[in-house]
């Protein structure tokens, strides 16, 4: 299914909800819930810290993988 296809689909659920205050708050309660997944996301930094990382890198500070290193271990190791 296409983002167009997904989008239409939703738009069309609500219409049929949006009759009901008590389904709505539940819809609202859910995207609210999806929403904070969202922005806790651990991966994220800031555009400075990515722009501190770059300018790390430049200067040298660069991390190797270890030969029969997985990934896993890697990223475990680095921090």
């Amino acid at each position: 299914m296409t983002a167009l296809e997904l989008n239409a689909q939703i738009w069309h659920n609500m219409g049929i909800l949006a009759d009901s205050e008590s389904m709505m708050k539940r819809v609202a309660k859910y995207l609210n819930k999806l929403v904070m997944e969202k922005k806790s996301d651990p991966t994220e930094m800031t555009k400075e810290e990515f722009l501190q990382r770059i300018d790390d890198a430049r200067k040298g500070k660069t991390y190797r993988m270890k030969p029969e290193e997985s990934l896993d271990e890697f990223l475990d190791r680095v921090g």
